[in-house]
């Protein structure tokens, strides 16, 4: 690392860890908001979605600020988290809709796409940003980010599905997945942690559907 690039990394590193936790300091604050407005839900998911999302694209952010002025790596990070407020609309489509899907069908869903390639391959992506930085630098910052964004939500949709539907976003399990997700994209064995959690979701399903079990 030039000395350049040093003195530009720690700085970035600290943005993410501020903004990371402004959005725990909102979620928490917010958890026993009662049928929010779409404009005030699409801000608290958001809120939600960096304080979980984050941590685990913080290496992606550090590096591009490295080769990258504050502006064009706020754009990025603007654009990742884009991605998620986007899909946020569709979590209040649903908690909106009044649907009740059956919780063991959710965990089902969600622990067969943990075992799946696309799951693979979006995870590999997560999991490389030198390798994502490397084939992409010189484009929009904006497009960027939202490319990245892409990928994680490609990777980690099934486990929001799972908050939205099955954890009704409570606070633990907010706090859970967010852990999940982190160990999934950042730990040595990442890609086995997504594996045994698929298998684990299936089993739970398994649970439910033959036992009815309450409580997942």
């Amino acid at each position: 690392m030039s000395s350049v690039q040093r003195p530009r990394a720690a700085p970035a590193a600290l943005a993410v860890a501020l903004l990371a936790t402004a959005g725990w300091v909102v979620t928490v604050r917010s958890s026993e908001l009662m049928d929010p407005s779409a404009p005030v839900f699409l801000g608290l998911w958001t809120a939600m979605m960096a304080a979980m999302m984050l941590p685990s694209a913080a290496p992606l952010i550090v590096l591009y600020r490295r080769g990258a002025s504050a502006a064009q790596t706020a754009f990025m990070t603007a654009g990742y988290l884009l991605v998620w407020a986007v899909l946020g609309s569709l979590a209040y489509a649903y908690m909106r809709s009044g649907a009740m899907v059956p919780a063991w069908l959710v965990f089902g869903a969600a622990g067969v796409y943990q075992l799946t390639p696309l799951k693979a391959a979006c995870l590999r992506r997560c999991r490389t940003p030198a390798d994502f930085l490397i084939l992409r630098w010189g484009r929009d910052p904006l497009s960027l980010g939202i490319e990245h964004g892409g990928w994680c939500a490609g990777c980690c949709w099934a486990l929001m599905v799972v908050l939205v539907v099955a954890g009704s976003m409570g606070l633990w399990w907010v706090a859970g997945l967010a852990l999940l997700v982190l160990l999934e994209k950042r730990a040595p064995q990442g890609e086995l942690i997504a594996r045994v959690t698929g298998v684990v979701f299936v089993a739970l399903a398994l649970t439910e559907g033959v036992f009815g079990w309450p409580g997942i």
